[in-house]
């Protein structure tokens, strides 16, 4: 079944796009207030996509049910990890990419964001899909399947921007799992654009500058 999304356009006729996953719990509505919050210039059109995760239940809340990339065993490293739901979400985020190809805006121009999970779930689809992308966003998250990411993105373009942002106050996805991350990153190849804030699980406004200006970048 098709992700129910959110799709928001800054002008007619979009040649960019944006399509940002919302974080464990929460939904596409999550982050509708970063279109106005960037303040891109006027002559860019872009069009935000944010999808609704599926309803799943998550082992790490009792079997709570949440909107959901994938399930969540534990958040270290080495908790088991729900492979088959990284890929199904990824086979959705894909099937979210071709209808914004079909629909006249180039791969290249498509940026995949992401917040805690959804984050996790950018990078996963990102780095094993084969479109070429214009960039990767992911925010106070890590890098899924990390000791299977060499095989997974082994046919990634290794020029693809990748900006990684988290909080150093944050205790929901502490910041060394995001170091870790971006070394696994780098030791493969990647480029990758770090930055670091004194705030905690949360995007904050100095977050917002740096995503504005990497954005503007990736599309020049």
């Amino acid at each position: 079944m098709a992700l129910a999304t959110i799709s928001i356009d800054t002008q007619d006729h979009p040649e960019h796009a944006v399509i940002w996953l919302h974080g464990l719990g929460a939904s596409g509505h999550d982050f509708e207030p970063i279109v106005e919050q960037l303040e891109l210039p006027a002559s860019l059109r872009v069009r935000f996509v944010f999808p609704h995760a599926p309803t799943r239940p998550i082992t790490l809340n009792d079997g709570m049910p949440l909107k959901a990339w994938y399930d969540i065993y534990g958040l270290d490293m080495n908790s088991p990890q729900d492979e088959k739901g990284l890929e199904q979400s990824a086979s959705d985020v894909r099937a979210l990419i071709e209808q914004l190809v079909q629909s006249g805006i180039a791969s290249q121009r498509i940026i995949l964001a992401g917040f805690s999970q959804g984050g996790a779930q950018c990078l996963y689809t990102g780095l094993s899909c084969d479109y070429r992308l214009a960039g990767i966003l992911a925010i106070s998250c890590w890098l899924p399947l990390h000791e299977k990411f060499p095989v997974y993105a082994r046919r990634a373009d290794r020029s693809l921007p990748i900006l990684l942002l988290h909080g150093m106050y944050d205790v929901t996805i502490p910041i060394t799992s995001a170091e870790l991350s971006r070394e696994t990153l780098e030791q493969q190849g990647f480029t990758v654009t770090w930055r670091s804030y004194p705030c905690a699980h949360t995007v904050s406004p100095e977050e917002v500058r740096d995503i504005r200006t990497w954005l503007l970048k990736c599309w020049q």
